[in-house]
């Protein structure tokens, strides 16, 4: 996609705010018809800027109360290695973020938890069972200060 323009930013920033908008109101907030508004949603979800809708859950409301931030090492990092842990975390419902690290530890883990009963039922029965895993490293967050789902636009 081209260069975004102040219009695809404005609706940008409303979408992040209310993704449930209707196409009028969006519209009429970024001084467009609704048959051009729908052509420009249209560019950027086809483009990929638009990835998906989706409602924000609380943790809290669901009884998930502990967040872990898991540190993961494996015992290499051929391709094999990563493809076959890589998929194999995608399964784990627990596991809300993923991400493949440079530095000490190979992937870092954001894990929801109900209680520590519940988080050593989660490193038990899918964190030490997860392939090529040598090293686990576990840290709880005492409380959350930012969780940001939307990037500045």
């Amino acid at each position: 996609m081209s260069e975004l323009d102040s219009i695809d930013t404005a609706m940008l920033r409303i979408l992040q705010q209310n993704g449930r908008i209707s196409n009028a109101e969006l519209a009429e907030r970024v001084g467009l018809s609704p048959s051009a508004c729908s052509r420009r949603l249209d560019i950027l979800e086809k483009s990929g800027v638009i990835s998906g809708y989706h409602a924000h859950l609380s943790q809290k409301a669901l009884d998930y109360r502990m967040i872990a931030i898991v540190h993961i090492s494996l015992s290499g990092q051929f391709a094999k290695t990563l493809a076959e842990f890589e998929a194999a975390v995608k399964l784990c419902p627990n596991v809300l973020v993923c991400y493949l690290m440079s530095g000490e530890y190979d992937y870092i883990l954001r894990v929801a938890a109900k209680d520590l009963a519940d988080y050593e039922r989660i490193h038990r029965d899918w964190l030490s069972a997860l392939p090529h895993v040598v090293k686990i490293n576990s840290s709880f967050a005492l409380r959350e200060i930012i969780d940001r789902p939307n990037v500045g636009v």
